[in-house]
């Protein structure tokens, strides 16, 4: 039985807890909170023993085996930082920190300590991203993909009626790319690699609203990624409503498939050629449906993924050896989210967008 505390109360946390609670194999201690009232109140609604009053309180605790970060992402890397020395194993929220440079001191630390470092990236550990994965051979030479996200915050409205959100903030390291366009990246990068060269063309917040983001912010974006025999674009915004689906092009067929950040629904349409009746066509196609598996609550794959990693590390295997799901090892999944910042990072700069943490680039 796996002894989890979480930190942060914002509606990612319920779901965690939700599947956590669910989970034969794991057991809900309570939350940590800067504010004490709320990680009481909190702890108490989703039936946990008691709140943390500090990351010190749960790094000190003894019933504690691993700790689920949901905290701004700016501060990821000082919590995990502290859970680590205590000997503590982390799933950290999507980004696991602000730049690529932190993600590499986190990862590296932990697995020189022993202990299990994951990203809480949901279609990594989704076993729908694996079927679209092990389809792409049926595409044939794969030469684009537009991967896509987009979807209107209520947080926004808030900005534009003067008050500030920790989604858009600067000194939190969030904004568009960082909430919403990594769930286009990471699959990216965990399908096809990391791209040649980049090119991102951001969709800045209006100048009358750095005072409350604390600098240059995105609000929505298009980044273009480079291969050597494929091009991808990565769709994403918090201030508009994208309804269009995601697309991987081959030259023998098109894969289509719904939410990149859960999948519930895909197809192949595949080229087929013959005679129609009145010449040889190339361009009718042939459907077929891709059976991926259906979940209320898609978390419960990562929270699996991480307690299998724990486990082989408690059996002896080294951190970075531990499984991870269809994308392999924890090592491997490391990887994935280190490339994937670095590209963040590239697209930040050329957008002009710093967080605190660029200072150490």
């Amino acid at each position: 039985m796996i002894r989890i505390a979480t930190i942060g109360t914002s509606m990612i946390g319920d779901s965690f807890i939700e599947v956590l609670n669910d989970n034969p194999r794991a057991r809900y201690i309570g939350t940590f909170s800067r504010d004490a009232a709320r990680a009481e109140e909190f702890t108490r609604e989703h039936g946990g023993e008691r709140p943390f009053r500090s990351i010190e309180d749960i790094a000190s605790a003894q019933d504690i085996d691993a700790v689920y970060l949901g905290s701004p992402n700016a501060i990821h890397l000082e919590q995990a930082l502290v859970c680590i020395a205590a000997g503590k194993h982390i799933l950290v929220e999507k980004p696991v920190c602000a730049t690529a440079l932190e993600a590499r001191k986190l990862f590296e630390t932990a697995n020189a300590a022993g202990v299990v470092a994951l990203e809480a990236m949901r279609p990594l550990h989704d076993p729908a991203l694996k079927i679209i994965r092990d389809a792409l051979p049926r595409l044939g030479k794969i030469r684009r993909a537009t991967f896509r996200f987009g979807k209107y915050s209520s947080r926004y409205d808030e900005l534009l009626s003067g008050r500030h959100t920790n989604i858009f903030d600067c000194n939190l390291a969030t904004g568009a790319l960082m909430d919403i366009g990594v769930y286009c990246v990471e699959p990216l990068i965990a399908l096809f690699g990391a791209p040649n060269a980049i090119q991102c063309a951001p969709v800045l917040l209006d100048e009358s609203t750095e005072a409350l983001t604390h600098g240059r912010l995105d609000g929505a974006g298009v980044i273009t990624a480079s291969y050597d025999h494929m091009a991808a674009t990565l769709h994403y915004s918090k201030i508009t409503q994208d309804l269009a689906e995601n697309q991987i092009e081959g030259e023998r067929g098109t894969l289509t498939f719904d939410g990149i950040s859960m999948p519930s629904a895909a197809r192949i349409d595949e080229r087929v050629s013959g005679y129609d009746g009145v010449g040889y066509s190339s361009t009718a196609t042939s459907k077929h449906e891709l059976e991926l598996p259906s979940c209320a609550n898609s978390m419960a794959y990562e929270l699996e993924d991480f307690l299998d990693a724990i486990a082989c590390v408690q059996n002896g295997s080294s951190p970075s050896a531990a499984p991870a799901g269809w994308v392999g090892t924890i090592g491997d999944a490391q990887e994935i989210s280190l490339r994937s910042l670095l590209l963040m990072d590239e697209a930040r700069r050329q957008s002009g967008i710093r967080f605190p943490a660029d200072h150490d680039r």
